[in-house]
């Protein structure tokens, strides 16, 4: 894959944060996230590759566009054949209720790179490159908060650890309280807390809790570019979710995925803000344009690159 790519497609996931960033706050998390699928799939028209969607928006009769399976790009002669992984607004909630975190995000990786996960939970264990190699879901969480602050040569009291906010982590909250670690818990967007481990200005050290199986993936991708370290399990609610990971491949539904299973290859990863958050600014509208603010990484060079763009709406495309 030409490393140019990876700044074709932040102009995709700019295009999507645009175009939900003008329904931010109305309190309708549909219309939020349909703003950001058309742009979207709009947007790829005008990327010279021959892209197939592995983790999308759901199978082709639930999502009418950027579904699982779905061509993208302009497919011309010479252009990569590449699978894709995105999630149009991650942290929809987030962009209707105007909170912090929400993202447009895509990970590419060459074909057969991405781990097909299905729509299911997915426990996840993320860290920064410091602690890489030092965590694994199979240890309690008090175990391996006590090795990433080894691993940082810090105190266990010193850690931050995201969790999202749900009924479902109780015990998980009330275990790494008593290990004295500190907590964040967040409403949505755990994509977001995930790449947030691997740079210290963000205050976050460890992701820990269940999340959805397809963000996982995502964030797998995005931490392999910067040399964090990632682990899952799927964790199926029920008879059917299980059958549907065996369709797509997936065996044993207990197995622990290591980053690299995960996420294979070559992989470039793009992301822009919606809402502000610790990583990134949200977009910000000013008279005939707007502001953004994105991030884009390598997986081959470790490369990040910060972009910030004014979209000058009577000079370029709309997507919305």
């Amino acid at each position: 894959m030409d490393r140019n790519l990876a700044l074709e497609v932040v102009r995709v996931t700019e295009a999507a944060a645009l175009a939900c960033a003008r329904v931010m706050g109305r309190g309708d998390e549909k219309l939020a996230d349909q703003a950001a699928v058309d742009a979207m799939r709009r947007a790829f028209n005008d990327v010279g590759i021959e892209g197939t969607v592995v983790i999308g928006e759901g199978e082709r009769d639930e999502a009418p566009m950027l579904y699982i399976g779905e061509k993208v790009g302009r497919a011309g002669p010479g252009d990569a054949a590449v699978d894709i992984a995105l999630d149009p607004l991650e942290g929809t909630t987030l962009c209707a209720t105007g909170g912090p975190n929400a993202l447009s995000v895509i990970a590419i990786a060459e074909r057969g790179n991405f781990l097909h996960a299905p729509d299911t939970y997915m426990e996840k264990l993320a860290v920064g490159p410091k602690a890489k190699g030092a965590v694994d879901l199979r240890r309690t969480p008090t175990e391996n908060l006590r090795r990433v602050a080894d691993a940082l040569g810090r105190y266990v009291d010193d850690l931050t650890v995201v969790i999202l906010n749900r009924p479902r982590h109780e015990k998980l909250i009330q275990e790494v309280r008593a290990s004295g670690a500190r907590i964040k818990l967040i409403g949505d967007g755990d994509v977001s807390a995930a790449i947030a481990t691997c740079f210290p200005e963000s205050g976050v050290d460890v992701l820990m809790g269940t999340g959805g199986a397809p963000e996982g993936v995502i964030a797998a991708a995005a931490l392999r570019c910067v040399g964090g370290d990632f682990q899952g399990r799927l964790a199926p609610r029920n008879d059917g979710e299980i059958a549907r990971a065996r369709k797509m491949g997936i065996e044993d539904v207990h197995r622990v995925f290591a980053i690299d299973e995960l996420a294979r290859g070559h992989v470039m990863f793009a992301a822009t803000g919606v809402t502000s958050g610790d990583l990134l600014g949200g977009v910000r509208f000013f008279g005939s344009g707007a502001e953004t603010h994105s991030m884009v990484m390598r997986s081959k060079s470790g490369t990040v690159r910060w972009l910030t763009s004014r979209h000058h709406f009577e000079r370029k495309p709309i997507y919305t």
